[in-house]
């Protein structure tokens, strides 16, 4: 694989990536208008439960896999490779089937011993059980290509998965609702089994479809005296254990924001309604969006750890720096412009999506976290990469504890109320993502650089004033909020691309490693003159 095969890979997850979330967008506004408030209530008491058990099961796995399977092919053991991913398998057949148990039968306790208070949610919780067994055996396929630097596989199993996913959850939810809600729900969450399914076949396929390569690949390597199943039992485990800890974090985190935003919010002086209106515009809004841009950084983090761990098996530090450098360019690229575009039309885009103006305060004050964010998920994956998975759980538990303490200040004070929880929430992307840069470059030497950021951001501010400009001449004319804020995001985002190329801060390697049409669009470029070498 050659040293940038790692920004296809990112290329193609974030395509899946916009295709997955489209998808949930449209499920989303089907499943509300079918099942309407009380219906989707019922859902969403099952579903964090069931992201729960995921989480334990499985999340993680594939980090770990990934990064065992990198090891063994830049050693060129794919018998070792092969026989991580068996192993891995057949563990997670076994918590698979563990997990979906625990669940369809521990469904009655939960509602028994009121840890879910409605009833009604336990058909909606059982009906959840069996898709853990099939997301938690498609995880370990997922590692596995991802280890060989194969995203295709993944990608396209994430858009059968949700594709089907999404199909079945609308059918099911119309075919039941005559029977009541909490079977209708019960429909709409047992979708996600065979979605998984799906999912499962598609990546079962491409193995299928590599068994050849990979046999004369075996054939031809030396004999290596391989691990025993235990030994790589217990490395997996060991990568695995902080990487899920980590994805347990964020639903954690967010039920300590339930607890504390609101109620701090009163002590404020906000009534509880108020409070609860509050708190939906930060966290159902203003959060959500902001992981928008973020896709594109998620699909580089996720790229970035087989490509990192391969080098550093073969000890190659100067492959490592080129990585972490060429993502982290590429997530500051992205980033810095959407963190201006949405600090600079907030409340536009807020009346825009969500039919109000009032998360605009919130999606402006988070807006910086975009570019944090992108930074705390490329130091991730190269921290991962380096086998060092333990790291980023421990900076993201620090930052969580400053986030917890500032929110419980910040929000109760009446000058700052819902505006000191986004600003809690900022200091912990900036706090975890600090830490974060602090490690890489303790083990890689790697420091963002200036000359390029500086570039980047004197476009983004260039693009934001015209961005204002185009949204104000565009309003004069027609008084039109959504066609005025689509026309501003299109010229800006156009007009940033240009001053971008004129600035160098695009060069013509860059361009050159993009997907299928890189090298014509480089060449094109170079021929008018706004591409430097």
């Amino acid at each position: 694989m050659s040293k940038d095969t790692f920004l296809k890979g990112a290329f193609i997850l974030t395509a899946a990536g916009v295709i997955v979330k489209l998808i949930g967008s449209v499920n989303r506004i089907l499943l509300s208008r079918l099942l309407g408030g009380e219906g989707i209530g019922l859902y969403q008491m099952a579903y964090p439960i069931y992201l729960l058990a995921l989480s334990v099961s499985s999340a993680g796995i594939p980090v770990a896999i990934s990064i065992i399977v990198a090891e063994k092919v830049a050693l060129s053991d794919f018998r070792g490779a092969n026989r991580v991913f068996r192993i891995s398998l057949g563990l997670l057949i076994m918590t698979g089937v563990t997990f979906t148990f625990l669940l369809y039968f521990g469904a009655g306790w939960l509602i028994e011993h009121q840890f879910i208070r409605d009833p009604r949610a336990y058909y909606a919780i059982a009906a959840l059980a069996p898709a853990i067994l099939f997301v938690t055996v498609l995880s370990s396929y997922r590692g596995y290509f991802q280890g060989l630097q194969m995203m295709t596989p993944t990608a396209v199993s994430q858009i059968f998965e949700q594709l089907l996913r999404v199909i079945t959850m609308i059918a099911l939810a119309f075919y039941l609702l005559p029977l009541g809600l909490e079977y209708a729900a019960a429909g709409a969450s047992f979708g996600a089994a065979p979605g998984a399914v799906a999912g499962l076949i598609v990546l079962m396929y491409y193995y299928w479809q590599h068994r050849i390569e990979l046999q004369m690949k075996i054939v031809a390597e030396p004999i290596i005296k391989q691990e025993a199943s235990s030994k790589v039992i217990s490395r997996i485990i060991k990568l695995a254990l902080p990487v899920s800890l980590a994805n347990i974090m964020l639903p954690v985190v967010s039920s300590i924001d339930l607890l504390i935003v609101p109620a701090r919010l009163e002590v404020a002086g906000y009534t509880i309604e108020q409070a609860t209106e509050l708190f939906g515009y930060l966290t159902g809004m203003a959060i959500a969006l902001i992981n928008v841009p973020t896709i594109l950084t998620g699909s580089l983090s996720s790229s970035l750890v087989p490509a990192i761990s391969e080098a550093f098996t073969l000890k190659n530090y100067h492959r490592i720096y080129q990585s972490t450098a060429m993502a982290m360019r590429i997530a500051n690229l992205i980033t810095i412009p959407s963190f201006i575009g949405m600090y600079l039309l907030a409340t536009p885009i807020s009346l825009m999506l969500y039919g109000t103006p009032n998360a605009g305060v919130s999606i402006a004050i988070l807006s910086g976290g975009v570019v944090l964010l992108g930074i705390h998920q490329v130091t991730t994956g190269v921290l991962q990469g380096l086998g060092h998975t333990a790291i980023p759980l421990i900076n993201m538990v620090v930052a969580a504890i400053v986030k917890i303490m500032l929110s419980w200040t910040l929000t109760a004070m009446p000058s700052l109320g819902i505006e000191g929880a986004a600003w809690a929430t900022n200091v912990d992307f900036t706090l975890g993502a600090l830490l974060n840069v602090y490690f890489v470059y303790h083990y890689v030497g790697f420091s963002i650089d200036a000359k390029d950021t500086v570039k980047t951001a004197i476009a983004a501010v260039v693009m934001g004033v015209i961005v204002l400009l185009t949204y104000d001449g565009v309003m004069l004319k027609t008084f039109d909020n959504t066609t005025a804020t689509l026309a501003s995001i299109s010229v800006g985002g156009s007009m940033y691309g240009i001053i971008l190329l004129l600035l160098g801060g695009i060069q013509q390697r860059d361009i050159e490693k993009l997907p299928k049409f890189g090298l014509q669009l480089a060449g094109f470029l170079s021929k008018i003159g706004v591409l430097r070498k």
